[in-house]
């Protein structure tokens, strides 16, 4: 094992950051689809999940192993909160409930929560203090979810699992997020950790529970490798690391309620969902409030 190299460097510019964050975004709103999608093919959760972190892993190879699996320097705990926050604990808990949730309701659950949690976690713990205008954004966000919450209540459309799994999982993200921006590792060198740790993980539940890989057409296999290992798994991972070192962590998370919009939007166009005057609006909802909470419309001193 070598020592890492910890990196201090400010931001480079913003701009660099609000791109890493659009493309992250973006990405995203293509995994909610294609693990919404998976829901109807025989593969599972770990074969999936095999798929998102093996890739990674691969290309990421030369990074860990330079570094080591435990690179010194590096707090235990810290790690395991990466791993747990954004890997293999993450993709299950959020595939199981994406499974049962059209994809409008769990960008909204899932998208719109991360930078909720993200920002109670910078107040509670770190003494984060917000400005007015991200506060706005925040309550905007919290207004999306809440309406979602009383359609959902009204027509008894979503499993409870949905509203228990999803923010569940927002959380974890939350947690991931602050546990990289005090790490010292740089997006690339977590990303590699992240997605080792996360592939061995996956292959312990494989050798239990065993897989349908085989059994899976390839045109299916086809999609969540690009969608699941090469996009989210790689590309969207290092794109967010990259914006949480140049916006901060709760700037960086708040481009996550982005994604609802554009998983409704998909949800409604490519997986032929029903989409209704709550998702539109609390999707609209919630991407003005990223505006806000991302610190774009803030006043400059």
């Amino acid at each position: 094992m070598s020592t890492i190299a910890f990196s201090n460097d400010k931001s480079p510019s913003q701009s660099l950051g609000y791109a890493a964050g659009t493309i992250t975004v973006l990405i995203w709103a293509t995994w909610f689809l294609a693990t919404r999608h998976s829901a109807a093919t025989s593969l599972g959760p770990i074969d999936i999940g095999l798929i998102r972190f093996g890739i990674p892993a691969l290309a990421l190879s030369p990074v860990w192993l330079r570094i080591g699996l435990l690179p010194k320097g590096l707090p235990l705990h810290l790690l395991a909160i990466m791993v747990a926050g954004c890997g293999a604990i993450f993709f299950l808990v959020t595939t199981l409930a994406i499974h049962s949730t059209p994809a409008a309701s769990s960008g909204i659950l899932l998208g719109g929560s991360m930078p909720l949690a993200t920002a109670l976690i910078g107040i509670l713990l770190f003494r984060e203090r917000p400005d007015v205008t991200r506060i706005a954004g925040l309550l905007a966000i919290v207004g999306g979810v809440l309406i979602l919450l009383a359609r959902s209540l009204a027509d008894a459309s979503l499993p409870w699992t949905s509203f228990v799994l999803l923010p569940a999982g927002a959380v974890l993200w939350a947690s991931y997020t602050h546990a990289f921006r005090r790490s010292g590792l740089t997006a690339i060198q977590a990303s590699a950790l992240i997605a080792v740790w996360s592939f061995l993980i996956m292959a312990v539940l494989a050798l239990v529970f065993g897989i349908s890989l085989p059994q899976a057409p390839l045109p299916e296999i086809g999609l969540q490798v690009l969608s699941q290992g090469v996009l989210s798994g790689l590309v969207a991972m290092v794109a967010y690391g990259t914006a949480v070192r140049t916006l901060g962590g709760t700037q960086a998370a708040a481009f996550t309620a982005l994604t609802p919009v554009l998983a409704t939007l998909g949800g409604g166009f490519l997986l032929g969902e029903t989409v209704g005057t709550a998702e539109i609006s609390a999707a609209v909802i919630t991407g003005i409030g990223v505006a806000l909470s991302t610190g774009i419309a803030a006043r400059r001193h």
